[in-house]
């Protein structure tokens, strides 16, 4: 085209999606002379947005639009292409409007299938494809509080929306007519573990179990699902996730050759039989294969777009789409799972199965290795899938050591080591030496750097934490200092963040990361910043925003134990206890059948309740006048104590006094990690007190306060801190110590820890805490009488709120039955769990 006397080549791209929008960003950066005028229409009344993280527009309502074009590129919304004309090369639109072109591109993507069941078109079905799917879904469960639902699909989509629905309040059924969920990444053996972790999210599993029909209630809308085996499930709102089927009917319409089973055929540089139309993502059939994940779909975007840029320069490029990485890594409501390589083995040639299942710890793993054992070719992680990253990247490549090392993770190398040619990002095709040919060359030095110059971690993020590894060690090669940014989505640590919410009075998530970070945070920094907020005093772990942002302990605030059970663990102070409340104790571990036990730290273990039964068990703890002992949580656990002078002939100090006045201080502190002290009333040190964070050992004279100690892996013993203190100063000094702490450690840091990378160590300690080197002291004071002002008890406050004590439940709709998969038998008068299944290794040979 000639226009003005500039000679121009007119682009058409038909769909608004990520492979669409792709297409043109790509292009655009490759056409620097800028020959293509591209025209982009989109059906959606919205511009290209990440279907990847659709879920969190409904859970969330977080803004998922990709960054927009620039002007050489004409956006239509809500515009509909209704014919080809290849002889003219035009496109005609709905609204009438005839488009010419140079090059058409159909990214069409696809549309869910909705197997011909009857019933299926009725008010209250379903599908979930698009942000207006998901706005009239919401609007429907919305105006229906406590209904049920049924998704019909167990495959990845069909897990999320099942996800989605349980966030709205829905009793959730998941119908998968395969023998288990997500068949297309997971073996039979990966699939059962996934729906043990489901179903003890509260949803109900059917598999091997087809649609038969959806049958309407009194008003007319869908009430009933029934399942070719008889079952029928009371269901207010249908979800149908069953799949996809490709858009190609434009490409049927004027005369390209589609497959027999959909998709438009095109070569490997994703051409059609006509010369001038390309095809990329769901709608394309390439080598018999339509691919509907991210990365294929991008990387057919990118292979069209070199096409296009050596076209309009007159060359010819030599790219070519032959296949692509369909290994997946996701977190399904918190359950982690990943397929890489060939999970089913259906190479030729043979092969071993070397699979690890532990039912009690909801972890199932496989390797595919060659049958000498020496190459990966693929393999299945369900509950534990950190060794993803690097797996992936050896797939086809010889093993660093055996299956069985591997598959308990002590081979994995660091990023350094990585070989170039290994694939860090599929969903992008960014290799290794990529990554680290940009942080030489650009001088990168942090993640969202390499994310925007490689667009490693751009998609579905599971490659994010190799990429930050292949960063720090090129870093360190180069002699820089790598920076301590708590995660992607913030450039802060976490005692910057400390002081960013407590200076800034920032009371949420949301509001701290729309303010100081990016994107939509993750399983890092969700939770320290969860602690940061509760060490404010920002209000109960489990109101609103707060809960989301939790660990599962916090979650059900009890400490999940073994079996799925949970412990419950009443505050003792300082081990002091009347009969009136041991016989409660032992009253409730009768009545609820617990195994009970006496602590290192002086108070009284009840383990074994269901999740159910928590808040029973509790009502009647805190009507006897218990508390949380805030044993699940980073807080302080007990401060532990000898009986002291009132009892003991040694005693020169009363330390169980001083151990109830400390613990009942600092009970509720969140904190880094968890916080141990104890007392001692001589210096016989009968409690302990130098093994714990802060331990009180009482003189003739008053007290030594010792700092930073803890038991664990590495003992060490806590540093004598000040001497002979007397009862206020000693109290003003722990105040300000664990202030001090919270304020500075860094995630799930402990104080002995902290205190060995303080710089300066315990003399720099004793200035800040006792001379007010940086003038904080009398803030560190103001924030712990705060704490102590503010202290409420977490599980009053739960029993005394019918929302909080919703989420205690095994199953949600059947909320009084007790989960099948726990099991005891008796042990010394006690009960003890049964483990069903123990953990096993097998190898198994094809």
């Amino acid at each position: 085209m000639d226009v003005g006397g500039d000679t121009y080549r007119q682009l058409v791209v038909v769909g608004h999606g990520p492979a669409g929008h792709r297409l043109v960003e790509t292009l655009r950066e490759r056409d620097t002379a800028g020959l293509w005028r591209i025209t982009v229409i989109g059906e959606e009344p919205r511009p290209a947005y990440d279907r990847v993280a659709l879920t969190s527009y409904l859970t969330e309502e977080a803004d998922l639009t990709f960054p927009a074009h620039d002007a050489q590129v004409t956006v239509r919304i809500a515009e509909t292409v209704t014919g080809i004309d290849r002889a003219a090369r035009t496109v005609t639109t709905a609204s009438g409007e005839v488009i010419g072109y140079d090059a058409l591109v159909l990214a069409t993507g696809s549309a869910p299938f909705v197997p011909p069941v009857p019933g299926r078109d009725l008010p209250g079905v379903f599908v979930y494809r698009t942000i207006d799917d998901l706005e009239a879904l919401r609007a429907h469960c919305t105006a229906r509080p406590g209904a049920a639902g049924v998704v019909v699909g167990g495959g990845l989509l069909g897990l999320e929306a099942a996800r989605a629905l349980q966030g709205l309040g829905i009793d959730v059924h998941v119908v998968e007519a395969a023998p288990w969920l997500m068949p297309r990444q997971l073996d039979e053996g990966g699939g059962a573990m996934l729906r043990r972790h489901i179903q003890q999210l509260g949803l109900t599993v059917h598999t091997g179990a087809p649609l038969q029909g959806l049958h309407p209630g009194p008003d007319g809308t869908v009430a009933q699902v029934t399942l070719g085996d008889g079952t029928a499930i009371r269901a207010q709102v249908v979800v149908f996730s069953a799949g996809i089927r490709p858009r190609d009917e434009l490409a049927r319409a004027c005369g390209l050759p589609v497959g027999e089973r959909g998709g438009i055929v095109v070569d490997a540089t994703c051409r059609t039989a006509d010369p001038a139309i390309f095809a990329i993502g769901e709608c394309a059939l390439v080598d018999g294969t339509v691919y509907g994940l991210v990365g294929p779909c991008f990387a057919m975007a990118e292979t069209v777009a070199d096409h296009l840029a050596a076209l309009a320069n007159g060359t010819t490029a030599q790219a070519a789409f032959g296949g692509a990485d369909t290994s997946t890594k996701l977190k399904l409501m918190g359950v982690e799972v990943a397929s890489f390589g060939d999970p089913f083995a259906s190479r030729a040639g043979g092969a071993l199965d070397v699979t690890y299942t532990d039912p009690v710890a909801g972890v199932y793993k496989k390797l595919v290795v060659s049958d000498d054992a020496r190459t990966l070719l693929g393999g299945v992680l369900v509950g534990d899938a950190s060794a993803y990253p690097v797996l992936r990247t050896r797939v086809g490549a010889q093993l660093p050591g055996s299956p069985e090392q591997i598959l308990f993770g002590g081979t994995e190398p660091p990023g350094g080591e990585l070989p170039g040619d290994a694939v860090i990002c599929s969903c992008n095709n960014v290799s290794a030496e990529t990554i680290r040919g940009a942080i030489r060359a650009e001088s990168l030095t942090d993640v969202p750097a390499v994310k925007e110059c490689t667009r490693a971690g751009t998609s579905c993020g599971s490659c994010v934490p190799l990429v930050k590894k292949l960063l720090d060690a090129e870093l360190t090669a180069a002699g820089v200092q790598v920076g301590k940014a708590l995660c992607e989505h913030f450039d802060h640590s976490r005692a910057e963040l400390f002081d960013i919410v407590r200076v800034r009075q920032i009371t949420t998530f949301t509001q701290l990361i729309t303010e100081h970070g990016r994107g939509r945070g993750c399983d890092i920094c969700k939770p320290v910043v969860a602690s940061i907020l509760a060490s404010l005093g920002r209000g109960h772990i489990l109101d609103g925003e707060q809960a989301a942002l939790q660990d599962t302990n916090d979650h059900f605030l009890a400490n999940m134990q073994k079996n799925g059970t949970y412990s419950v663990v009443p505050r003792i102070p300082g081990g002091e206890i009347t009969p009136e409340k041991l016989i409660v104790i032992g009253e409730v571990a009768r009545d609820f059948g617990l195994y009970t036990k006496i602590t290192g730290g002086q108070r009284i273990d009840l383990f074994g309740a269901r999740v159910e039964q928590l808040p029973k068990i509790w009502k009647r703890l805190v009507d006897a006048g218990f508390e949380s002992g805030h044993a699940y949580g980073k807080a302080l656990r007990t401060v532990k104590s000898c009986v002291g002078s009132t009892w003991c002939r040694y005693g020169v100090q009363d330390s169980v006094g001083m151990a109830i006045r400390l613990e009942l201080r600092y009970r509720g502190l969140r904190a880094p990690h968890k916080l141990k002290a104890a007392v001692s009333g001589c210096a016989r040190e009968c409690a302990e007190a130098r093994s714990k964070d802060f331990g009180v050992i009482a003189t003739e004279r008053g007290w030594n306060l010792y700092v930073g100690g803890n038991g664990g892996m590495r003992p060490r013993h806590a540093d004598l801190f000040a001497s002979d203190l007397d009862d206020e100063t000693l109290v003003r000094y722990i105040d300000r110590f664990l202030m001090f702490y919270i304020r500075t450690a860094d995630r799930l840091q402990r104080t002995a820890g902290w205190l060995e990378e303080l710089d300066g160590g315990i003399d720099y300690l004793r200035e800040v805490i006792i001379e007010d080197r940086l003038g904080i002291c009398a803030e560190l004071d103001e924030q712990m009488e705060r704490h102590v002002a503010g202290y409420s008890d977490e599980w009053r406050d739960t029993l005394e709120d019918p929302e909080k004590l919703r989420r205690f439940v095994s199953f949600v709709n059947a909320p009084d039955v007790p989960d099948p998969s726990i099991v005891f038998e008796p042990e010394r008068d006690q009960i003890k769990p049964v483990l069903l299944a123990g953990p096993k290794l097998e190898v198994v040979t094809r």
